[in-house]
């Protein structure tokens, strides 16, 4: 009787505080994309995301498909760091067909604490990156100042 209730509570524990299968490999694939990106690594990060992918950076004019941003950031690449994001908490949702799935984090990087968001698919079991977004975070209390400056 003992072992049945210790099952339960171990079967209710990984039922509410568990990562489903697709949470974890969606969190791996994010993880080691900014991991590859903070060691230079551009065949992971490049080959994380999908063909057809979309990247949205922080300022106005940055909006780039894959190959746009690869040109773009290959540079850093080969000066041996592009930049370090880490996750400070991330939430994940899906589609109703679980092949589509967005995300949305906060991180932790030289700008200060940013948030992004973005979508991913899976193709034959792995999980690429379809849409990607980053913004930087500015505090309500500081939003004048950044408003004037902006402006000037």
């Amino acid at each position: 009787m003992r072992y049945l209730f210790l099952f339960i509570l171990f079967f209710i524990a990984t039922s509410i505080f568990g990562q489903s299968k697709s949470d974890v490999q969606i969190n791996q694939t994010i993880d080691n994309w900014h991991l590859a990106a903070a060691t230079a690594n551009a065949d992971i990060f490049f080959g994380t995301m999908h063909k057809n992918a979309v990247y949205i950076g922080t300022d106005a004019s940055e909006r780039w498909t894959k190959s746009e941003f690869e040109a773009f950031a290959r540079p850093y690449f080969d000066k041996g760091k592009a930049w370090d994001f880490k996750a400070i908490e991330r939430k994940i949702y899906y589609s109703n067909s679980k092949k589509i799935a967005w995300f949305d984090e906060t991180l932790n990087t030289w700008m200060g604490v940013c948030r992004s968001s973005g979508v991913m698919i899976k193709e034959k079991k792995e999980w690429k990156i379809l849409h990607y977004h980053l913004s930087v975070t500015i505090p309500n209390d500081k939003i004048q100042g950044f408003i004037q400056l902006v402006n000037e």
